[in-house]
């Protein structure tokens, strides 16, 4: 379990991460070593109170699929 507050918790299998490979610069291994990771989580399909899920939707609106996953990546 994930605690996001004391009141709050997720579950790992709600999250799905997969590693990909960076666009730009990186020398020689930029097309053959996995250097970023994208996180994804189903706000409308998680465990997640209605009001927070509401607030999470509006908050992070731009990063949101149409299916209601909230897509996170990081490259560095």
């Amino acid at each position: 379990m994930i605690e996001v507050t004391p009141t709050i918790s997720l579950s790992e299998d709600e999250l799905t991460e997969r590693f990909i490979r960076s666009a730009g610069p990186g020398g020689q291994n930029v097309n053959k070593v996995s250097t970023a990771v994208e996180l994804r989580f189903d706000v409308r399909g998680s465990s997640l109170p209605s009001d927070v899920k509401n607030r999470l939707l509006g908050l992070a609106a731009n990063r949101i699929t149409a299916d209601g996953v909230l897509v996170l990546d990081s490259r560095e």
